[in-house]
């Protein structure tokens, strides 16, 4: 595996990178201890001597995986270190800060995750991963944070909404023991619930008012008065007097069978009207 480059950014994951690779080669040691090798005894073997020879190179082997997985600009900072622990710790004082920085940075970051709240309109993958990110950055400073710890987190930062869950968790489980993952799968389970709930809930008040629609227009028939409705008109069935009247003069009429001409009909019919 070829060690990862450290180009001047995000040195705290390159760190974590590097001191991984470095144990890898069986070289870490002779970067955190300055470690060196035991001098020969009078009149050493063959295999001691190979042994011995080993062992001095790798405090050289180490220094060079550093030089090797720098930029060109970050390797000025540390071109005049002669062994692999001095290149480090320049490297960590230059990018990281002095103690006092790092201080700094891990109080704003207690306080950042202490302030940190679920909202109710979030979602729990997206307020776990914002709490990770902080407790990753806690890391990556050297400091560390339990998984009990970010489980209490959790657990009283939650919307009300997750009560009831958070009351059956109790019930069933020992929370002192409970995992962060199980925690997190649980209350996905219960998001997903009420998600769906809220669905269904929102599609019957959908047909609801759908079907109350329809059946306010069916019964919003007009009658044949003006700004009547036949459900509610007391005229329904009823013709207007008018109407009545020269149905009956009509019947009167035809009974005559056409003993009349018809001007004299529509002179009868035009003198009972007015």
């Amino acid at each position: 595996m070829s060690p990862p480059v450290f180009n001047g950014e995000q040195y705290h994951m390159w760190a974590i990178k590097m001191k991984a690779f470095l144990r890898g080669q069986g070289l870490w040691q002779y970067v955190e201890e300055n470690r060196q090798p035991t001098q020969l005894r009078q009149n050493p073997t063959l295999n001691q001597i190979r042994i011995f020879e080993e062992e001095a190179a790798k405090a050289p082997r180490a220094l060079s995986c550093i030089h090797a997985t720098v930029i060109d600009l970050v390797f000025t900072r540390i071109m005049a270190c002669e062994t692999a622990k001095e290149a480090w710790d320049k490297l960590r004082e230059e990018f990281m800060g002095s103690d006092i920085t790092k201080n700094m940075q891990v109080l704003n970051l207690r306080r950042e995750f202490e302030m940190l709240r679920m909202q109710e309109s979030k979602k729990v993958k997206e307020y776990v991963d914002r709490l990770m990110s902080v407790v990753n950055k806690f890391r990556l400073l050297g400091m560390e944070m339990t998984e009990r710890r970010l489980v209490e987190k959790i657990l009283l930062s939650l919307p009300k909404g997750f009560e009831s869950k958070i009351s059956s968790l109790e019930d069933s489980k020992d929370m002192s023991q409970i995992t962060l993952t199980e925690l997190v799968h649980a209350l996905q389970a219960q998001e997903q619930r009420t998600l769906l709930r809220q669905e269904d809930t929102s599609e019957d008040a959908m047909m609801a008012t759908h079907k109350g629609k329809s059946t306010q227009g069916n019964n919003r028939r007009a009658c044949k008065q003006y700004g009547h409705i036949e459900k509610v008109c007391k005229n329904k069935g009823i013709q207007p007097p008018q109407q009545a009247q020269v149905g009956k003069i009509k019947c009167k009429v035809k009974r005559l069978n056409n003993s009349l001409s018809p001007l004299a009909m529509q002179l009868i019919l035009a003198m009972k009207l007015g």
